[in-house]
Formats: C-alpha cells, structure tokens, sequence
C-alpha cells in the first residue's frame, strides 16, 4: 500500500502502481488539506467572487462571468468540450502513472476539489479501472488539456475505458467495479484537467527505465570489452580525479566493477597500445549520459510532488491565485535532453557492436558466423542496431524548441512538451533494443573464442542470455533472439542475475 499525500512520492513508487498494480491510500493530513481548500471555494461561489475558472469561463472566455446556478454546468461542459483527444491510446501504465500523479497533485490542498473527487481517483487505481486516453492533442500549456479530459471523462461516466482486460464505455467500467459516477462542483473539472500530469506519466516512467538502461548498458559494455580484449586501464580512477564529473566518476567505477577478476581484459601494449573510443570512452560517455539523467530525474521528482492546476487556493489565506504552474516548460525541457543522452547511449553501443562484427576491426570471425557466405550470422542484427540509432536521431530533434499560439492567443506560448515525452519513451525503446543486440553479440563473441576467465559479475549476465538463447552456429530466425534479449533487460531480469540485491552500478538519488 502506498500513501499518497502530495509529499515524498518517489518515481519507483509510480512504477508500482503503474506497471504492479500497487493499492494507493490517501493520507489523513491530506484529507483535512482538501477539506479546507475546497471550503475556500464554496465561499467564492457563494459570495460570486470573480474568480478565474470558478465563477468565469476559461481561456479566452476568462472575462466571461458564470452565475453560481450553472457551476456544475461550466466544469462538465469543459471537461466535454476538451476531450478532443486522436490518435492510439496511451499504455495503461502511464494512464495509471498519470491518474496517481493528478491525485497526489490534489492531495496537497491547493486545488479546491471535493475529497471526494480525490478518492474516486483512487479508488479507479486500485479496483483497476483505466480510462482509454488518446496519446495525441496536448500542447503541453495550459497542460495537458485534451488527454486529462479524457481521463476525467470516466469519473463522470463517460468516454472509454477498460475494466480487467475487457473495453467498455466509462459508466460501464464504473459499474462493473462497484463504483459510482460523481457530477463536477465549483473549480473541479479545472483543477482535474489544468496540470501536466501525461507528460509527466510519460517522464516519470522513462526516468525510472533510463536509469536501468544505464546500469544495463555496463554489462553489456563489459562484455563487449572483455570479448574484444578490451584494455582496462582507461577505467583507472585516477583518470575520473583529474576530471571529475560525477557521471565519469560513476561510469569508470561501474566498469571497473563489472571487470574486477576478469582474465579476459589486457593492459597496454599486450595486444594494443589503446582502444578505439567505444571502448575507451565508455566513462566519459556514459557519464555525461549519467550527468544529464541526473539533471532530468531531480526535475521529475520535483514536478512529482508539486501543485499544477490553476488557479491554486490558499486556504489558510482565503484566497485563490491565477498563474501559470501547468505550463510544461520545466519538464518539456528535461524530456527532450534525456533524449538526446538516451540516443547517444544506442549511439555508442552500436558502434561496439561494429566493432565486435567487422573482422578488420575485431580480429573474430565476419559477423560472427562460425560459416560465412553460407550463413550471413550477425550481419543484419547490426543493421537493426544502425536503423535504431538513426531513428533516434530523428526523434532527437527537440520538441521544446517549438511553439503555436492557441486560444485565440491568450495561451500564446506553450511547452510541446508531451510530445517530447512521448518521443522519449520511443527512444527508450530503441535503446533497450540495441543494448539487447550488443548483449546478443558480446556472448557470440566470448563464444566463438571459447573464452575463459570472464569477471565474476558478468559470468551470471552470461549464463542468463544462455538459458534461454543458445549460441548462433548455423542461421536462424534471429528476431525472437532480440526479442529475449531486449526483454531481460525490460523485466529487470539482467540487473537482479548482476546485482541483485547488491548497490547500483551507477547512484541512485533520492527522488527515485
């Protein structure tokens, strides 16, 4: 069971509720929070204050002013008119990701909704009923308007969702669980729909999978390194003192790690004076890398706990303020530089695995067929790794250099940044793709050289891609073997046969 309170929700707890289906209770302190915020409220509609989105329309229709008798009436319409949401549906587990968020965003009493509300939320989380929210239409300012909509719209009965595997209309869900649809009061359709909750559902759960990438990314570098008889010298802590980024720092840790006890590696000289880059490198890459998931996972856990609706109430000064805290800047730029360093990640690795495939350049036979000619063994694998990684580069061009005016220009500077997030979450992909080829091709290497003498932390990453892949000898439909591959580093499977229970190959911070 985990707490919700607006305070200390940390990312691998979104991960458990969104992908393990973990049960989510709201905090007493939070309750009396809401309480008193939604008191402030009731009084504005009662003594017709002017009040942005409370007692007037939204958006260009701000100076419009709404009498008190159509307040239900003004928040379901919004929530009507914004679910304009197209294309695929999001994944159930970001929807989960943001319907957790958007309530541990109300938990902390600054957006006037009923507690009500709040626990409905809730209680869709844990009898697992998820609405079906289209991925495409938010501009990421005023949030994410379109996609929250549909996400709301169940909680009123309607739109689409999905209630143990079977696809029905949203009452229908609601029904099937035991619950009950509630009707929109004063300020709530706003405070439910004006935050950046999807994009940073998308985030927050690429932040948590780039960090495992990363770690993932080590061992298949090591063995990479250990089959090409790498040189381990450049990972000498020494190197990391007289530059000392805290990535480069942790990446030359984490190899030096994964080779200790290797009989495998080579110092200078012995085979060749110095590696290429892809090898040499890997701290000083993997590191920046590092350094910027780092900066990017400091702003998540920030954004995680933090109020983005708008206007936000002040209970405690019987006041509500009309700003902008639902603008995704802060996050649309974070996600479109975590994919960048996500892409330069697949960037590196593929440039191993050229290495590991090309004779002139690892001295092992062409693409590692034990027959070549007859069998084309490891050749179009490293194609896939190339288009993967130029895919990326696409993806990479930033969407938060973007911006349209909308709302007959009262939103007239937005974030893009839920499409960055979402971009990102693609790369992610990608990546785990390539790292699970590099693995593939790392243990046919080692293979084909009857190696002996791997690192006792890389022995287990070997034994595992085995049980289920066998060596290549002769060609064969190689997908499903990337597939294998790609899905031990996705369940985790890689990182506990490694590490286990032991500390993270690179520093785990706070907020995940």
């Amino acid at each position: 069971m985990i707490t919700i309170s607006g305070e200390g929700l940390r990312l691998r707890q979104v991960v458990a509720v969104a992908r393990e289906g973990a049960r989510v209770t709201l905090a007493e302190e939070a309750k009396a929070r809401i309480a008193s915020a939604r008191q402030v409220v009731e009084e504005m509609v009662e003594q017709e204050k002017i009040v942005y989105g409370i007692t007037t329309g939204f958006g260009k229709f701000s100076d419009t002013y709404i009498d008190k008798s159509a307040s239900a009436l003004l928040q379901q319409n919004l929530i009507f008119s914004h679910a304009c949401g197209v294309g695929d549906f999001l994944p159930s587990e970001v929807v989960r990701a943001a319907m957790l968020l958007r309530a541990n965003s109300l938990a902390k009493g600054f957006s006037g909704v009923r507690l009500e509300v709040v626990q409905l939320i809730l209680d869709m989380l844990n009898r697992g009923v998820t609405p079906l929210v289209p991925s495409q239409g938010s501009l990421g300012a005023s949030g994410d308007l379109a996609p929250l909509s549909h996400m709301i719209l169940v909680l009123l009965g309607e739109g689409e969702a999905t209630y143990q595997g079977k696809q029905c209309k949203g009452g229908e869900a609601l029904r099937l669980a035991g619950l009950e649809p509630i009707q929109l009061s004063a300020k709530e359709g706003l405070a439910l729909i004006n935050g950046t909750q999807v994009m940073l559902a998308l985030l927050a759960l690429a932040v948590v999978d780039a960090f495992d990438l990363q770690q993932a990314a080590l061992i298949t570098a090591s063995l990479t390194v250990q089959a090409l008889r790498g040189i381990r010298a450049a990972y000498d802590p020494r190197v990391s003192q007289v530059r000392p980024h805290v990535g480069q720092i942790a990446a030359a840790a984490g190899m030096r790690r994964m080779l200790e006890g290797s009989k495998l590696t080579t110092a200078p000289g012995e085979l060749r004076v110095q590696d290429a880059y892809a090898l040499r490198c890997i701290p000083q890459v993997h590191g920046a890398i590092y350094n910027s998931w780092r900066h990017v996972c400091e702003v998540v856990g920030v954004e995680v706990n933090s109020t983005t609706d708008n206007p936000l109430v002040f209970a405690e000064q019987g006041d509500a303020v009309s700003a902008g805290n639902f603008h995704g800047e802060p996050l649309a730029l974070p996600a479109d530089y975590l994919t960048i360093a996500m892409s330069e990640l697949a960037n590196i690795a593929e440039r191993r695995i050229e290495r590991l495939v090309n004779p002139q350049l690892s001295g092992l036979p062409a693409f590692l067929s034990t027959r070549g000619g007859l069998n084309s063994g490891f050749m179009i694998a490293q194609y896939t790794a190339a288009s993967l990684v130029s895919e990326n580069k696409v993806l990479s061009h930033p969407a938060s250099v973007d911006s349209i005016p909308s709302s007959a220009n009262q939103e007239d500077h937005v974030s893009m940044g839920t499409i960055g997030a979402r971009k990102l979450r693609q790369v992610i992909e990608n990546v785990r793709n390539v790292l699970g080829i590099e693995y593939l091709a790392a243990c046919q290497a080692l293979d084909l050289q009857e190696a002996a003498g791997l690192s006792p932390l890389s022995e287990p990453a070997y034994q595992l891609l085995r049980q289920t892949v066998p060596m290549l000898q002769e060609d064969r439909i190689m997908y499903p073997d990337i597939r294998q591959a790609a899905a031990l580093l996705a369940d985790g499977a890689l990182l506990q046969a490694v590490i286990g229970e032991e500390e993270p190959l690179l520093p785990v911070l706070p907020c995940c």
